[in-house]
This record gives C-alpha cells, sequence and structure tokens, in this order.
C-alpha cells in the first residue's frame, strides 16, 4: 500500500515539475520584437489543458480504493513524465508559422502602405540628405531611380540653395527619373523668419513636382554653425500660415533631435498632420558642424541632445490625427519594424543609403530590397501580415 502511495507522490511531483518547466517558458529568451505575453498565455492554457486531467486523476488516486490499484499510479507517473518532456515539443508545435502558414512570407506578408494618397510598396522614406552640388544632384537622381523601382518614398535635402542660386536647382529635379515616385521638397523652417514664405515654399514644390513640402526644425544645428540663423521666434503661426496656403500637405521633421509630445500637439493645432520625428541616435549635425566650426568640443557635447528616436516616436504617436515618420538612426527592417511597432506610421532612412547612391541607382534599389526584406522577415517570425497588425506589437522594455 505505501508503495502505491508513494507512487502517486511522485506522479504528482512529476506533474508540479512539468507545469513549473512550461512557466519557464513564459521568460525564456526572446527577439527583441517577441511579443512574448501572447505565446506565453498559450503555453500556460495548454499546460492548464494537460493538467487538469492530471490533477482529476491525483484526485481520484486519494480515493481508499486508489491504493490497490495499480494503473492509477502508473498513469499519474507517465503523466508527469510527460508533462516534464512535452513543453520543449509543444513549444514548436504551436508556432504556427514553423509549418501551417509557410506561404505567409512569400505571398501573405504586405508591406504596403497608403502614404499621401498613395500606394507605397513599403513603409520606407529615404530620408532627406543633400543638393546643391554636381556630386549631390547625382545622389539625389539615384536615389530617386532606387526610389521609382521599388515603390517607397524619397524626401529631398533642403532647397534653399536653389531658390537662392537657381543654377543648383537641376541638382533636385529627379522627377525624370521617377516619374511615380512619391517626392518630398525641403525648406528649412527658420527660414519663414529671414524672408521667405508661402511664395518660396510654393516655388520649392514646384521646382521638383514636389507631392509634400518638409519644413525641418534645426535650432541646435542653427546655433553651431558659423553661418546659423538663429532666430526661431514665432515660427508656429508661419508654419500654419503655410500649410493652410501652399497647396500641399506639411511635414515637420526634426534633424536629430526629436520631437515631443507638446511640440507635436502645438503642430497639430496649426493644421500639420504629418510629423517627422528624427531623433537621437542618428546622423549628429551637432558634431557635423561643430567640426566645420573647428570646436570638436562643443560637438561632442550636444552630440547626445534632444529625444531619442523611440521616446520621440511614443510621444508624437500620442496625438490623434498624426502620420508619424520614425527616423533619427533607423538603420534597417529590423529596425523599422520596431518604429513601426512603437507607433509608427513608416520609417525613414538617409545614411544606410548614401554609399549605395555614390553608387549607381541599381545599388540603392537593391538596398531597399534588402531593407524590405528585412523587414518582411520580422513581420513573418511575428505572425503579422500588415502594417496595421505590426503596430499591435509590443516591444519588450529595453530592446
Amino acid at each position: 500500500m505505501n508503495f502505491f502511495r508513494n507512487q502517486r507522490r511522485t506522479g504528482a511531483a512529476l506533474l508540479l515539475g512539468g507545469l513549473l518547466l512550461a512557466a519557464g517558458y513564459i521568460v525564456m529568451p526572446t527577439t527583441s520584437l517577441d511579443d512574448a505575453i501572447v505565446p506565453a498565455s498559450w503555453l500556460i492554457l495548454f499546460g492548464v489543458a494537460l493538467g487538469l486531467p492530471g490533477l482529476a486523476g491525483f484526485a481520484l488516486g486519494q480515493r481508499a480504493a486508489a491504493p490497490r490499484s495499480t494503473v492509477t499510479g502508473a498513469f499519474l507517473i507517465g503523466l508527469g513524465i510527460a508533462m516534464v518532456t512535452l513543453p520543449a515539443a509543444l513549444l514548436g508545435a504551436f508556432d504556427r508559422h514553423a509549418l501551417d502558414d509557410t506561404d505567409a512570407y512569400h505571398a501573405s506578408v504586405s508591406g504596403t502602405i497608403e502614404f499621401l494618397g498613395r500606394r507605397l510598396d513599403a513603409p520606407l522614406l529615404i530620408s532627406s540628405m543633400t543638393g546643391g552640388t554636381e556630386m549631390a544632384g547625382r545622389i539625389n537622381r539615384n536615389l530617386a531611380a532606387g526610389a521609382e523601382r521599388t515603390g517607397v518614398a524619397l524626401g529631398l535635402g533642403s532647397q534653399r540653395k536653389a531658390l537662392e542660386d537657381p543654377v543648383k536647382a537641376d541638382t533636385f529635379r529627379v522627377r525624370e527619373v521617377a516619374p511615380g515616385v512619391v517626392l518630398l521638397a525641403n525648406l528649412g523652417a527658420v527660414q519663414l523668419n529671414y524672408g521667405m514664405g508661402v511664395r518660396e515654399c510654393r516655388q520649392a514644390v514646384e521646382m521638383i513636382g514636389a507631392d509634400a513640402l518638409i519644413l525641418h526644425l534645426n535650432a541646435l544645428q542653427e546655433a553651431i554653425q558659423p553661418e546659423g540663423q538663429g532666430n526661431f521666434s514665432g515660427l508656429l503661426p508661419k508654419i500654419g500660415e503655410v500649410v493652410r496656403e501652399v497647396g500641399v500637405p506639411v511635414v515637420v521633421k526634426e534633424i536629430g533631435c526629436g520631437i515631443t509630445e507638446a511640440t507635436a500637439r502645438a503642430l497639430a493645432a496649426q493644421g500639420v498632420r504629418i510629423v517627422d520625428t528624427a531623433g537621437v541616435g542618428g546622423t549628429s549635425w551637432a558634431r557635423i558642424e561643430a567640426a566645420r566650426a573647428r570646436d570638436l568640443e562643443i560637438g561632442e557635447l550636444f552630440a547626445g541632445w534632444g529625444l531619442p528616436t523611440p521616446e520621440s516616436v511614443r510621444q508624437v504617436s500620442r496625438v490623434e490625427g498624426l502620420t508619424v515618420i520614425a527616423s533619427g538612426g533607423v538603420r534597417n527592417g529590423l529596425d523599422a519594424a520596431k518604429a513601426i511597432a512603437l507607433g509608427a506610421d513608416l520609417a525613414g532612412l538617409a545614411h544606410p543609403f548614401l554609399a549605395p547612391a555614390l553608387e549607381s541607382a541599381e545599388a540603392v534599389a537593391d538596398k531597399v530590397r534588402r531593407t524590405v526584406r528585412e523587414l518582411r522577415i520580422c513581420m513573418f517570425c511575428l505572425g503579422v501580415k500588415t502594417i496595421g497588425e505590426l503596430r499591435t506589437k509590443k516591444l519588450v522594455r529595453g530592446s
């Protein structure tokens, strides 16, 4: 009789060990974008579903007749051993992406989005970089042709030089090689305090046949550069005037210091509907301008000034009615996926496309395709098929 009681105790101990082992999978190492809560919940539910019959069997084993039955003890031992050994197998079996939805990556995972009333093949913007020189013109044409071949959007560098010297306008004119690209013109918002207004904004748009106008905010850059223009007072109502009068959507972006929720709300109150975070983490214009000014120390001092891109995305995405572009340190498709999971609608990348743009349009296209592939692999492994679904995923803190 004691032998059978020991069998029941052993079976119960093994059953408990199996449940604890199953619970241990909740804290298993995950990828930075893995939403651990959902698979952990399924694992717990499955463990409970298996455990309930075992607990019922254990309850039956407490009856007086059970000590005289070898069947109950053997059943409990077997169930306990199964609970110890099954969780690893169950983890794969319940990962539906391993076997039973293998077509998702190749056929069903879609990164397409609507932006500025147009369809993009991927939620990517090649962010503003350059213009005004012969080399810059070649870079812009390669970027535009690469964007045309891959169905992503393109922002050009500041067109202030072209407005001041029309000879330089050709370094921005890329419509000939990119007739279908969603194209963004670009001027510094601070120029609205230095003689430019709605008329010049329209000229910048018309110069390149743009679908929208970027007004960039660059207070830190202007403060450090020797020839900087630092009067940023009263810009909000002037931005609002441009929004109302320019005739195309206006995007307001930072250039490396991020945008706070308060700033985004103030812009939204002026009618701005698209904000590009451009937070800390990408190109440091503080370092670049400090190098030009031969004051590297001040560049290092302010290199990290501002709001990191992830936090900026979180804050700006809390403002209803805004389309959020995440840029600033976005280097690949996985970064883009993280940004979208944080609340962005699309991601902006600049630096990763510079070297390809110096080479050829096809090199740019290849880099876009690579980035899109990285994004699609991430979506596939997360079990999401649309950008909207990706936005519902939660990032693990610290990832």
